[in-house]
């Protein structure tokens, strides 16, 4: 897993990084669904319509907001999250 920051333009655009880009395998045109929650974006990459596993996923994510609510899962600093991707 690859974590990166990046910003935002007065536009609202937001450049992905190459690193993530090449990874990802992505490229100039590509579509994506976007899904919000609070201060949480995820970006999925999707065929031109959605498909089965594309709303599999967004299910999953409806779930992990709602264990999130609940409490099920573990507080940390930013510094502590970035620590524990890094043994991703």
């Amino acid at each position: 897993m690859t974590f990166q920051i990046t910003k935002m333009s007065s536009k609202g655009q937001m450049v992905i990084p190459f690193e993530i880009r090449q990874q990802a395998n992505l490229h100039e045109g590509e579509t994506f669904s976007i899904s919000t929650k609070d201060n949480l974006i995820v970006l999925k990459k999707i065929n031109k319509e959605l498909e089965k596993e594309d709303l599999k996923t967004f299910i999953e994510i409806k779930n992990a907001w709602q264990e999130i609510e609940q409490g099920k899962c573990k507080k940390m600093s930013g510094d502590e999250f970035l620590k524990e991707i890094e043994k991703w």
